[in-house]
């Protein structure tokens, strides 16, 4: 406890860690746990020319393909590397929350909580040139970050970005099957039609959406109700279908063949799993991290939409495909008891072994075939894994 003592923690964070059973010298290892950063895909010739800039000689991460790590108080904000979107920051255990969901080729993927984007943009590397990605995130900035970032990296093609409710978004991808369907209304007029993607809305559209902010009882509120489309790529299935093609509603029944083959559901959570994180509140105000931590009715508010994204990213799943769930909290209520739930819920839901697990350096959850990673175990901030296929009932 000495050393615990030294940590500019209040005593009441310190309270909840062991009230959740969670090691609280974790937060002494903040100046050892590496920062890692990912390679942009057809960068690697340039890694001597980046390790030159930065000064620093990366280290490659062995058993996470394309990772690097860094020592934990190098900035790379200001490098070439990273303005010109050669390298990106993402920690080694998120990165392994993507890798579980066994990306392929020609896959369409739902990131349910997409913000601030750097799982998103670990996803468009994986797909390439095929399939799809949607992200969706119920802030609006946030989501927008996620589509600087995209544009920054060059990894938007393929991409779209729906300002929404996780726990209520409903859309399915745009696939080849969905475009062959006929309106019922007939031809779309080509207004109706979604054209290349830009920043500056049409005089049109942005007077619409003026009125309905002015007038929420107008008969504009039931669109405004819908996801928010805010970015999408030449090549993700948006351009040249009409809105109503979109914004088609589909039976459970389609969703089994026509649903998403992989979706990420990484959880808003209460992040006591991050060092860095928690550290933010020195800058916040300990009295944010009260509220926003170590408030029960926080906690139990959290838990509750913790399993509804869960819940509803699993419905949107196609059958046979893979779901993975994670929070970089380590406390078992939003983790443990939340797959519990999940799974005593859900019929048609298997805890699925994450194969590629065996070479990590992590340990298992209080479930079997879920992991946790943390700053002792993995030197990576701490993580919770959990993933699912969809069964036939």
């Amino acid at each position: 406890m000495e050393e615990i003592s030294k940590l500019p923690l209040p005593e009441a964070f310190l309270n909840f860690l062991q009230a959740n059973g969670l090691d609280t010298s974790i937060y002494t290892t903040s100046d050892t746990t590496p920062r890692y950063i990912r390679l942009k895909p057809g960068s690697e010739d340039d890694l001597q020319e980046i390790e030159a800039e930065i000064n620093c000689k990366l280290q490659r991460v062995v058993w996470l393909p394309g990772f690097y790590s860094l020592p934990p108080h190098l900035q790379i904000a200001n490098s070439r590397a990273y303005k010109e979107g050669k390298i990106y920051g993402i920690d080694a255990a998120s990165g392994a929350a993507v890798l579980a969901l066994n990306i392929s080729r020609g896959d369409h993927v739902l990131d349910l909580c997409a913000a601030p984007g750097a799982k998103l943009c670990m996803i468009s590397d994986l797909l390439g040139d095929s399939g799809s990605v949607t992200g969706v995130d119920i802030a609006r900035h946030r989501l927008a970050a996620c589509r600087t970032m995209l544009q920054k990296y060059a990894l938007g093609d393929r991409c779209r970005l729906f300002v929404a409710d996780g726990t209520t978004f409903s859309l399915i991808p745009v696939t080849e099957h969905s475009n062959s369907r006929s309106c019922e209304s007939g031809c779309q007029e080509k207004e109706d039609t979604f054209k290349e993607w830009t920043s500056r809305r049409p005089w049109k559209e942005r007077k619409k959406a003026s009125k309905a902010t002015k007038h929420a009882a107008s008969a504009f509120v039931a669109e405004s109700d819908r996801p928010e489309l805010i970015f999408y790529g030449r090549n993700s299935g948006v351009l040249g279908i009409s809105k109503s093609e979109l914004y088609q509603i589909v039976c459970s029944c389609e969703v089994l063949s026509c649903g998403y083959d992989k979706v990420l559901v990484d959880a808003e959570c209460t992040h006591d799993g991050s060092i860095r994180h928690i550290q933010k509140f020195e800058h916040w105000g300990w009295d944010t991290l009260h509220q926003r931590v170590l408030n029960a009715e926080r906690t139990d508010s959290l838990t509750n939409l913790q399993f509804k994204l869960l819940t509803n990213g699993f419905k949107l799943l196609r059958l046979g495909g893979l779901l993975v769930y994670s929070t970089c909290s380590l406390t078992v209520s939003q983790n443990e008891d939340v797959v519990e739930r999940f799974l005593k819920e859900n019929a048609s839901a298997e805890l699925q072994e994450i194969e590629a697990a065996k070479d990590w350096p992590c340990k298992s959850g209080g479930i079997l075939k879920t992991l946790r990673f943390g700053p002792v175990t993995s030197q990576t901030s701490g993580l919770f894994v959990a993933k699912f296929t969809k069964l036939a009932l």
